[in-house]
């Protein structure tokens, strides 16, 4: 069981699970380069919503057993499950509209922030300045790293809107991550509270899927990305982002999820060919202290900043 589980082992758990979702992210923007026909709105809802509904077929029995819970808390479960639908089509339209490194910049580096003042404000959790130091040196990381890849000079259809577009990316984010953790603060069991959540987003996707979706039928290889998308980012990603959420709060999990455009260059790098400048490699660097500081045991003296 989990409760018998020591505190600093359930928090090591949280964090490991937020790395790996992090890192299944990143994955995403290498895979849709194999799928170039294929809009990207549709690859959001594809991967979105068949991946939610993937994780409610698999808490089917925990949505069921939870559904008092669930009707007692109905407005927390309808915002995270609008959330998870207006996320994709915000991001990728974000990313349309501003450039790609800039709509990930926007939509991810946004997340922490908001979250913790979602917190703040729903919660009442305080703001620490460890906390505060370690999301500035995540995002300047990130604008580092966007800088290195898009250049200033990147040609874009509109770039106010696309940021925009990220802000409301990077909320419906947040909301959604602090909704699941509520659930689960209420009692529901993990798995239900990330089934439902998820579940409730992928069917409100599914017309979004059915109206820009068909160039997946088009090739065997856009058809297997889809499939990749939905199954191992999306699919296995929440999986473990929602373990993360039963055991820290969603303000460190948004925080970690910086590591997702790290993993998101290096294999740029590696499988697709790109170049990453020095600026690039100093931005992942200060994106990886951004973790080591937030996640890793201080001293005691030093623990109640």
């Amino acid at each position: 069981m989990t409760a018998a589980v020591p505190a600093e082992s359930q928090r090591a758990i949280g964090v490991a699970g937020a790395l790996i979702a992090a890192t299944l992210w990143g994955t995403t923007g290498t895979a849709a380069t194999f799928a170039p026909d294929v809009p990207a709105v549709a690859i959001g809802a594809a991967a979105m919503g068949i991946g939610g509904l993937l994780q409610a077929l698999i808490a089917i029995g925990g949505i069921r057993a939870g559904l008092p819970l669930f009707a007692r808390h109905w407005r927390v479960l309808l915002v995270g499950g609008l959330s998870v639908a207006i996320y994709p089509l915000a991001f990728y339209a974000s990313m349309r509209l501003a450039g790609v490194t800039i709509g990930t910049v926007i939509s991810i580096g946004s997340a922490p922030a908001i979250s913790a003042l979602i917190e703040n404000r729903l919660d009442g959790s305080r703001l620490t300045t460890r906390w505060a130091t370690g999301a500035a040196l995540g995002v300047l990381g990130m604008g580092l790293l966007a800088i290195a890849e898009g250049g200033p000079a990147q040609t874009t259809p509109d770039v106010p809107l696309g940021v925009v577009l990220g802000l409301v990316a990077g909320a419906s984010y947040a909301l959604y991550s602090w909704c699941a953790r509520r659930l689960m603060q209420h009692g529901v069991r993990n798995r239900a509270a990330m089934g439902a959540t998820f579940g409730l987003g992928g069917a409100l996707l599914m017309p979004v899927l059915l109206l820009t979706g068909a160039p997946f039928l088009d090739s065997a290889t856009n058809l297997a990305v889809g499939v990749y998308m939905a199954l191992v980012p999306m699919f296995l990603g929440y999986v473990a982002f929602g373990a993360a959420l039963s055991r820290i709060a969603s303000s460190q999990a948004t925080t970690i999820s910086l590591f997702e455009p790290v993993v998101a260059a290096l294999l740029a790098i590696v499988i697709v060919g790109e170049r990453l400048p020095p600026l690039g490699w100093l931005g992942g660097c200060l994106i990886t202290a951004c973790l080591f500081w937030t996640e890793m045991p201080l001293p005691q003296r030093w623990r109640r900043v």
